[in-house]
């Protein structure tokens, strides 16, 4: 009898879930326990179902395939492959330790090998406790700043020129659909057809915040933070906005923020 290897994948991109259970619909010894559509959900399933591998999409909205890892206690992490899109600083920080990746897009002989890994891995003793300590160790080291820049300004495109909107200059930057809102101090608003999660990893993390799915926001344009039921919190920002943040970012916020 085949040893199947319990796996979730999370990915917030329908498409790319689907491409990566096709590919591994083709192995006999794989069965697809959860699915998630963000990294919230995958903390839920992974805490819920307990697979052996999760397969992590590196950015997420909510929380990316890092927080993932960052929240969920050692006794509660599977093993983990990120999926990414190319990124060599990545690339370089899951190679020196015991974490492994694959790029975008997937190729099965690839997929193959990190499946012959978890395999390897879950037959040696003690492997969680071993593993985990290198994940959270990896993690470390990729969110240190490095040599990574950062965008300092963002062309906006308009009908007969292109704008400069300088990154210091913004209050939030907000999604709908494909679509993303830039608004600065004097409440204008830009819109360009760009993703949220994609703009996020190229802004300062020191200097922007995520509230919600659809939200983020510029550290240095927040007037106050207020208490809502449920743990909740609004935002008020110093262009007059006022945006809500969502339940597990406020758990995010007030390790960030709000504790001293």
């Amino acid at each position: 009898m085949i040893n199947k290897l319990r796996i979730v994948i999370a990915d917030d991109e329908r498409p790319a879930r689907l491409f990566l259970k096709n590919i591994l619909q083709d192995f006999e010894d794989v069965e697809i326990v959860g699915e998630a559509e963000n990294g919230a959900e995958a903390i839920e399933i992974i805490k819920e179902i307990k697979p052996d591998l999760a397969l992590l999409d590196l950015q997420m909205p909510e929380a990316t395939g890092i927080d993932v890892v960052k929240i969920l206690r050692k006794s509660q992490l599977p093993l983990v492959a990120f999926v990414t899109a190319y990124d060599e600083y990545a690339v370089q920080a899951f190679e020196l330790g015991a974490v492994d990746y694959l790029l975008k897009p997937i190729e099965k002989a690839r997929l193959r090998e990190t499946l012959n890994r978890a395999h390897e891995r879950l037959e040696q003793t003690d492997f969680r406790r071993t593993d985990a300590a290198n994940l959270k160790a990896v993690v470390a080291a990729y969110e240190q700043p490095a040599d990574k820049t950062f965008l300092e300004r963002i062309p906006i495109r308009l009908p007969d020129e292109i704008l400069l909107v300088p990154v210091s200059e913004i209050v939030s930057v907000t999604a709908d659909g494909e679509l993303m809102h830039i608004t600065n101090l004097q409440n204008k608003k830009y819109t360009i057809n760009f993703r949220l999660k994609d703009i996020e990893t190229r802004l300062d993390p020191k200097k922007f915040v995520r509230l919600s799915r659809s939200a983020l926001v510029n550290l240095e344009m927040i007037a106050r933070i207020a208490p809502m039921p449920g743990g909740t919190y609004s935002v008020a920002l110093k262009n007059g906005q006022e945006i809500s943040s969502s339940r597990f970012q406020s758990r995010i916020l007030r390790e960030k923020l709000l504790k001293l």
